[in-house]
Protein backbone atom coordinates (compact mmCIF):
# COMPACT_ATOMS: atom_id res chain seq x y z
CA UNK A 1 0.00 0.00 0.00
CA UNK A 2 1.49 3.21 -0.99
CA UNK A 3 1.20 6.62 1.33
CA UNK A 4 1.26 9.92 1.03
CA UNK A 5 3.16 11.30 4.62
CA UNK A 6 4.23 8.76 6.16
CA UNK A 7 6.72 5.91 5.07
CA UNK A 8 6.33 2.62 6.58
CA UNK A 9 9.24 0.24 6.23
CA UNK A 10 9.91 -3.67 7.94
CA UNK A 11 12.95 -5.11 8.60
CA UNK A 12 14.83 -7.09 11.10
CA UNK A 13 11.07 -8.04 12.27
CA UNK A 14 11.18 -4.59 13.47
CA UNK A 15 8.23 -1.96 11.48
CA UNK A 16 9.53 1.65 11.49
CA UNK A 17 6.58 4.41 11.08
CA UNK A 18 8.09 7.74 9.60
CA UNK A 19 6.59 10.52 9.26
CA UNK A 20 7.38 12.38 6.23
CA UNK A 21 6.69 15.73 5.65
CA UNK A 22 10.19 16.88 6.67
CA UNK A 23 9.41 20.76 5.27
CA UNK A 24 6.35 21.12 7.73
CA UNK A 25 8.37 19.02 10.37
CA UNK A 26 5.91 16.86 10.01
CA UNK A 27 3.11 18.93 11.17
CA UNK A 28 -0.41 16.59 11.05
CA UNK A 29 -2.69 16.07 8.10
CA UNK A 30 -5.85 14.04 8.13
CA UNK A 31 -4.31 11.99 5.68
CA UNK A 32 -1.14 11.60 7.79
CA UNK A 33 -3.59 10.64 10.94
CA UNK A 34 -5.12 8.08 8.51
CA UNK A 35 -2.36 6.52 7.46
CA UNK A 36 -0.79 6.15 10.79
CA UNK A 37 -3.70 4.05 11.94
CA UNK A 38 -3.32 2.24 9.06
CA UNK A 39 0.41 1.38 9.24
CA UNK A 40 -0.28 0.41 13.06
CA UNK A 41 -2.93 -2.16 12.45
CA UNK A 42 -0.99 -3.72 9.63
CA UNK A 43 2.08 -3.85 11.98
CA UNK A 44 0.02 -5.07 14.95
CA UNK A 45 -1.30 -8.22 12.72
CA UNK A 46 1.85 -9.15 10.71
CA UNK A 47 3.45 -11.78 11.93
CA UNK A 48 6.84 -11.07 11.12
CA UNK A 49 6.89 -7.72 13.18
CA UNK A 50 8.09 -7.88 16.69
CA UNK A 51 7.97 -4.18 17.41
CA UNK A 52 6.96 -1.01 16.20
CA UNK A 53 9.03 2.58 15.58
CA UNK A 54 7.51 5.53 15.47
CA UNK A 55 9.60 8.22 14.23
CA UNK A 56 9.60 11.69 12.13
CA UNK A 57 11.93 12.66 8.81
CA UNK A 58 14.10 15.39 8.99
CA UNK A 59 14.85 17.92 12.06
CA UNK A 60 11.15 17.33 13.74
CA UNK A 61 9.05 14.44 15.11
CA UNK A 62 5.90 15.87 15.09
CA UNK A 63 5.09 19.44 15.35
CA UNK A 64 1.19 19.58 16.10
CA UNK A 65 -1.27 20.37 13.83
CA UNK A 66 -0.23 22.53 10.32
CA UNK A 67 -0.54 25.56 11.22
CA UNK A 68 -2.14 26.65 8.00
CA UNK A 69 -5.27 24.34 8.74
CA UNK A 70 -5.20 25.76 12.11
CA UNK A 71 -5.20 29.30 10.29
CA UNK A 72 -8.17 28.72 8.14
CA UNK A 73 -10.12 27.25 11.03
CA UNK A 74 -9.54 30.11 12.96
CA UNK A 75 -11.26 32.40 10.26
CA UNK A 76 -14.01 29.93 9.35
CA UNK A 77 -15.03 29.31 12.50
CA UNK A 78 -15.56 25.97 12.33
CA UNK A 79 -13.63 22.56 11.88
CA UNK A 80 -12.96 21.55 8.20
CA UNK A 81 -12.42 18.09 6.87
CA UNK A 82 -8.68 18.33 7.67
CA UNK A 83 -8.56 19.66 11.10
CA UNK A 84 -9.62 17.27 13.89
CA UNK A 85 -10.08 13.41 13.60
CA UNK A 86 -12.46 11.82 11.30
CA UNK A 87 -14.91 9.57 13.56
CA UNK A 88 -12.83 6.46 11.99
CA UNK A 89 -10.02 7.19 13.41
CA UNK A 90 -11.91 8.24 16.44
CA UNK A 91 -13.07 4.42 17.53
CA UNK A 92 -11.26 2.18 19.68
CA UNK A 93 -11.86 -0.03 22.33
CA UNK A 94 -13.42 -0.31 26.00
CA UNK A 95 -11.06 2.80 27.53
CA UNK A 96 -8.91 3.60 24.07
CA UNK A 97 -11.32 5.32 22.09
CA UNK A 98 -9.96 8.99 20.44
CA UNK A 99 -8.01 9.48 17.79
CA UNK A 100 -5.16 8.06 18.68
CA UNK A 101 -6.07 6.47 22.66
CA UNK A 102 -5.70 2.92 20.58
CA UNK A 103 -1.96 2.65 20.91
CA UNK A 104 -2.31 1.24 24.02
CA UNK A 105 -4.72 -1.86 21.47
CA UNK A 106 -1.87 -2.39 19.12
CA UNK A 107 -0.51 -5.63 20.43
CA UNK A 108 3.50 -4.86 20.20
CA UNK A 109 5.58 -2.63 22.33
CA UNK A 110 5.46 1.13 20.21
CA UNK A 111 9.14 2.92 20.55
CA UNK A 112 8.44 7.01 20.04
CA UNK A 113 12.19 8.00 18.51
CA UNK A 114 11.65 11.50 19.15
CA UNK A 115 14.32 13.06 16.83
CA UNK A 116 13.38 16.89 16.62
CA UNK A 117 10.74 19.33 17.94
CA UNK A 118 7.60 17.12 19.39
CA UNK A 119 4.94 19.68 19.49
CA UNK A 120 1.19 19.79 20.30
CA UNK A 121 -0.03 16.44 18.77
CA UNK A 122 2.50 15.01 18.46
CA UNK A 123 3.26 15.44 22.17
CA UNK A 124 -0.06 13.76 22.53
CA UNK A 125 0.82 10.75 20.45
CA UNK A 126 4.32 10.12 21.56
CA UNK A 127 2.25 9.87 25.43
CA UNK A 128 0.45 7.10 23.63
CA UNK A 129 3.56 5.31 23.07
CA UNK A 130 4.66 2.53 25.05
CA UNK A 131 8.30 3.96 25.64
CA UNK A 132 9.89 7.33 24.24
CA UNK A 133 13.72 7.76 23.50
CA UNK A 134 14.97 11.48 22.52
CA UNK A 135 17.49 13.21 20.82
CA UNK A 136 19.63 15.58 22.73
CA UNK A 137 18.70 18.00 20.25
CA UNK A 138 14.54 17.25 20.84
CA UNK A 139 12.77 20.29 22.22
CA UNK A 140 8.96 19.51 23.91
CA UNK A 141 5.74 22.20 24.03
CA UNK A 142 2.49 21.18 24.74
CA UNK A 143 1.36 24.98 22.75
CA UNK A 144 -2.25 24.53 23.11
CA UNK A 145 -2.58 27.69 26.05
CA UNK A 146 -0.81 29.85 23.36
CA UNK A 147 -3.29 28.59 20.60
CA UNK A 148 -6.41 29.48 23.03
CA UNK A 149 -7.03 25.54 23.05
CA UNK A 150 -7.40 23.00 25.58
CA UNK A 151 -5.60 20.19 26.66
CA UNK A 152 -6.90 18.02 23.74
CA UNK A 153 -7.07 14.26 23.16
CA UNK A 154 -6.38 12.46 26.97
CA UNK A 155 -3.15 14.60 27.37
CA UNK A 156 -4.94 15.97 30.29
CA UNK A 157 -4.73 12.13 31.52
CA UNK A 158 -1.26 10.56 30.10
CA UNK A 159 0.58 13.49 30.66
CA UNK A 160 0.10 13.64 35.00
CA UNK A 161 0.94 9.68 35.17
CA UNK A 162 4.32 9.88 33.70
CA UNK A 163 5.70 13.58 35.16
CA UNK A 164 2.90 13.97 38.08
CA UNK A 165 0.20 16.89 38.39
CA UNK A 166 2.67 19.75 39.09
CA UNK A 167 4.64 19.13 36.08
CA UNK A 168 1.73 18.54 33.78
CA UNK A 169 0.20 21.70 34.94
CA UNK A 170 3.50 23.61 34.01
CA UNK A 171 3.65 22.14 30.88
CA UNK A 172 0.03 22.24 29.99
CA UNK A 173 -0.56 26.18 31.23
CA UNK A 174 2.41 27.61 30.52
CA UNK A 175 2.88 25.70 26.94
CA UNK A 176 6.81 26.57 27.66
CA UNK A 177 9.28 24.43 25.55
CA UNK A 178 11.97 21.94 27.60
CA UNK A 179 14.77 20.05 26.01
CA UNK A 180 15.39 16.58 26.19
CA UNK A 181 17.39 17.11 29.78
CA UNK A 182 14.47 18.92 31.81
CA UNK A 183 12.05 16.17 29.95
CA UNK A 184 14.17 13.11 31.20
CA UNK A 185 14.38 14.50 34.75
CA UNK A 186 10.52 15.28 34.38
CA UNK A 187 10.26 11.38 32.99
CA UNK A 188 8.83 12.59 30.07
CA UNK A 189 11.17 10.56 27.75
CA UNK A 190 12.57 7.29 28.66
CA UNK A 191 16.42 7.96 27.73
CA UNK A 192 17.85 10.81 25.73
CA UNK A 193 20.62 10.26 23.21
CA UNK A 194 22.94 12.03 20.98
CA UNK A 195 21.28 13.42 17.54
CA UNK A 196 23.65 11.33 15.57
CA UNK A 197 22.99 8.00 17.77
CA UNK A 198 19.47 8.07 18.34
CA UNK A 199 18.09 6.18 15.41
CA UNK A 200 20.71 3.46 16.22
CA UNK A 201 20.40 3.39 19.80
CA UNK A 202 16.89 2.97 19.41
CA UNK A 203 16.93 0.16 16.50
CA UNK A 204 19.71 -1.36 19.04
CA UNK A 205 16.89 -1.59 21.59
CA UNK A 206 14.31 -2.96 19.39
CA UNK A 207 16.84 -5.55 18.05
CA UNK A 208 17.07 -6.79 21.66
CA UNK A 209 13.38 -7.30 22.36
CA UNK A 210 12.57 -8.54 18.72
CA UNK A 211 15.46 -10.87 19.46
CA UNK A 212 15.07 -12.31 23.06
CA UNK A 213 12.17 -11.64 24.10
CA UNK A 214 8.64 -13.97 24.34
CA UNK A 215 6.40 -11.91 21.45
CA UNK A 216 3.13 -13.85 23.70
CA UNK A 217 4.96 -11.94 26.55
CA UNK A 218 5.45 -8.28 25.55
CA UNK A 219 1.64 -8.72 24.46
CA UNK A 220 0.23 -9.53 27.36
CA UNK A 221 2.50 -7.40 29.51
CA UNK A 222 1.19 -4.26 27.75
CA UNK A 223 -2.12 -4.72 28.11
CA UNK A 224 -1.97 -5.88 31.53
CA UNK A 225 0.38 -2.32 32.31
CA UNK A 226 -2.45 -0.24 30.46
CA UNK A 227 -5.48 -2.00 31.67
CA UNK A 228 -4.49 -1.98 35.05
CA UNK A 229 -4.59 2.38 35.01
CA UNK A 230 -8.26 1.53 35.30
CA UNK A 231 -8.19 -0.98 37.90
CA UNK A 232 -7.93 -1.76 41.18
CA UNK A 233 -4.61 -3.99 42.80
CA UNK A 234 -7.25 -6.68 43.43
CA UNK A 235 -8.60 -6.98 39.80
CA UNK A 236 -4.93 -6.52 38.21
CA UNK A 237 -3.97 -9.39 40.65
CA UNK A 238 -6.92 -11.58 39.40
CA UNK A 239 -5.76 -10.91 35.81
CA UNK A 240 -2.12 -11.73 36.52
CA UNK A 241 -2.97 -14.88 38.11
CA UNK A 242 -5.01 -15.93 35.22
CA UNK A 243 -2.66 -14.99 32.57
CA UNK A 244 0.24 -16.47 34.62
CA UNK A 245 -1.89 -20.16 34.09
CA UNK A 246 -1.89 -19.61 30.47
CA UNK A 247 1.91 -18.86 30.26
CA UNK A 248 2.40 -21.96 31.31
CA UNK A 249 1.23 -24.21 28.46
CA UNK A 250 2.02 -21.69 26.45
CA UNK A 251 5.18 -22.22 23.75
CA UNK A 252 7.23 -19.16 24.88
CA UNK A 253 7.34 -20.53 28.38
CA UNK A 254 8.52 -23.73 27.16
CA UNK A 255 11.02 -21.81 24.98
CA UNK A 256 11.66 -19.43 28.05
CA UNK A 257 12.87 -22.10 30.01
CA UNK A 258 14.97 -24.43 27.85
CA UNK A 259 16.86 -21.58 26.16
CA UNK A 260 18.03 -20.60 29.45
CA UNK A 261 18.78 -23.69 30.71
CA UNK A 262 20.89 -25.15 27.16
CA UNK A 263 22.02 -21.70 27.68
CA UNK A 264 21.46 -20.64 23.49
CA UNK A 265 20.20 -17.84 22.22
CA UNK A 266 16.23 -18.02 22.51
CA UNK A 267 14.18 -18.79 19.42
CA UNK A 268 10.63 -17.42 19.91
Amino acid sequence: MGHRDIVYAVDERIATITLNRPDKLNAWTHVMGQEIRQAMAEAGRDEGVRVIVLTGAGRGFYAGADMGLLSGLAEGGGAGQDVGPAAAEAAGEGEFRGSYAYFPTVPKPIIAALNGATAGLGLVIALYCDLRFASDAAVFTTAFSRRGLIAEHGISWTLPRLVGLQNALDLLLSARKIGAAEALRMGLVSQVMPAAELEAGVRAYARDLADAVSPRSMRVIKRQLWEAQFQSLAAATAVADREMIESFGSPDFKEGVAHFLEKRAPRF
